[in-house]
């Protein structure tokens, strides 16, 4: 016996059939980035692709009983009434409608199906390249019901968002979205993420597929600007998460060091009680937590060793005068996790720059130098960074005019490297910073002021007469006289 619904729907006028067009729900409205990347050539698919885990509604116009919900497997075949499995992975709404109205055709006269998307499945994808946390990502798909499903699709900088932002050393002009073909090859469409930054145009967003794959290349030329307005966008790295830092070479406290942005007290491993530092995670920011720079230090040529992705090295020079005196502050760059910030030595030393450089909050704000020997206050003095040998004679009070030898004194300091030195400076009170008679000094130098000869010969007699006058006192107190 014939199926009732199969009389009926034979039973339809031929202009009623006709009257009622084969049709499928378009998913989504045309999608404004695939639009104009068809124009470059691009033929990166736009369309929603079923597959495993995907419910669908499938319509057989006048027949319920063979209309009905499905999830789809994971194979991609859908086991549908009277025509059994139907492979639909991979298939866009339309195209299912059209394999599974094909089945029907043998059964059916002029069958007319619709296929609705109602819940999708979430979609897979990989980020790979500059972003913090590369990897493969489950995202959700939004909306995805009835006639109209409205899906609304994961973008780009969601993704983004999803792997915790883009690096600091990311090219973010050549961003690769790469996604098979209709044809089963692999297209690749590049994407200018950096005019989204400068315009706030959001065609370079596209929306995410499922097995899609994102990566973001290594900047070869790094702009320290486009740093700045990448690091501020929202799709870069957490600007709160701390960064782990190793600064090194002309620093007060050379080591590694935690920095955040905000307020914290003190400094990273070395904390010594100094003052609150407050602002981004820059270098400047890192280089107070170290305890600033020597009087030696070069910051006209500060290195950046950045470690890349690939496995590679970025090499950033930075230019910290242009900061003091040009408020350049893009030179101030905003540092990443692993970073290793160099401060050469300099190879000269100009007075004038030092004691420039001695008033701003690159330098500590005092050093500890010890003063030792013949002078009025002996003992541990607080100086300015850049300050001289003199000042620190005067800080101590000046020589003690009856026993030093103030026309030369021991300059010994302690190197980086752990060696020590030791040199003879001829004192000149009257004479401007220079190397030979009056050198800035470092934290922790000892300058030691010798005994004149006369105090030398002074203390000797002293010494040889100091227990032969002992045993007189004792002769006298017995009544005994010489």
């Amino acid at each position: 016996m014939l199926n009732t619904g199969l009389l009926k729907f034979f039973a339809q006028p031929l202009a009623g059939v006709m009257l009622l067009t084969a049709f499928t729900v378009a998913l989504e409205p045309v999608n404004p980035v695939a639009a104009q990347q068809a124009g470059q050539g691009a033929g990166i698919r736009s369309s929603y692709a079923l597959g495993g885990g995907d419910r669908i509604r499938v319509n057989v116009f006048e027949v319920p009983e063979y209309s009905g919900e499905y999830v789809i497997p994971p194979g991609g075949g859908v086991n549908l009434p009277l025509i059994g499995s139907v492979a639909l992975e991979g298939l866009t709404t339309e195209q299912a409608a059209e394999a599974i109205r094909s089945k029907y055709a043998r059964f059916l006269r002029r069958p007319i199906i619709s296929v609705n998307l109602i819940s999708p499945r979430p979609i897979n994808i990989f980020v790979a390249g500059e972003v913090t946390r590369p990897g493969a990502y489950s995202l959700n798909l939004q909306g995805g019901a009835g006639q109209d499903p409205g899906v609304q699709y994961p973008t780009v900088l969601a993704a983004l968002t999803t792997a915790q932002g883009v690096t600091l050393s990311a090219d973010i002009t050549q961003v690769q979205l790469r996604r098979r073909s209709t044809s089963g090859r692999e297209e690749t469409v590049t994407l200018n993420l950096d005019d989204l930054i400068k315009t706030g145009r959001n065609s370079q967003n596209l929306t995410l597929r499922d097995g899609d794959t994102i990566f973001v290349p290594t900047s070869r030329n790094f702009d320290i600007a486009r740093a700045r307005n990448l690091a501020a966008a929202n799709f870069a790295a957490d600007p709160n998460l701390p960064r782990t830092v190793a600064v090194v070479g002309e620093v007060i406290r050379p080591g590694s060091y935690s920095v955040t942005s905000g307020a914290v007290q003190g400094g990273g491993n070395n904390d010594t009680g100094a003052p609150t530092i407050s602002g981004q995670a820059t270098v400047t920011r890192a280089l107070q937590l170290a305890g600033g720079i020597t009087p030696q230090a070069n910051i006209r040529n500060v290195i950046i060793r950045r470690p890349t992705r690939t496995g590679t090295e970025q090499i950033i020079s930075v230019d910290l005068w242009k900061l003091l005196t040009s408020g350049d502050v893009n030179q101030d760059i905003i540092v990443q996790d692993g970073d290793t910030i160099v401060f050469p030595t300099a190879t000269e030393v100009n007075p004038a720059e030092a004691t420039q450089l001695a008033t701003t909050t690159l330098s500590p704000t005092q050093i500890q130098v010890n003063v030792v020997g013949e002078v009025k206050r002996p003992g541990t003095v607080d100086i300015k960074p850049n300050s001289s040998l003199n000042q620190a004679l005067l800080a101590a009070g000046g020589f003690n005019d009856a026993r030093a030898s103030s026309g030369k004194v021991d300059l010994i300091r302690l190197n980086p490297d752990g060696s020590v030195t030791k040199r003879l400076v001829t004192v000149d009170l009257k004479a401007g910073i220079n190397e030979q008679t009056n050198p800035i000094l470092r934290s922790n130098d000892v300058v030691l002021v010798s005994r004149s000869g006369l105090a030398k010969t002074g203390d000797t007699i002293n010494t040889v007469a100091g227990p032969v006058g002992t045993i007189f006192n004792i002769l006298r107190f017995f009544g005994l006289s010489f």
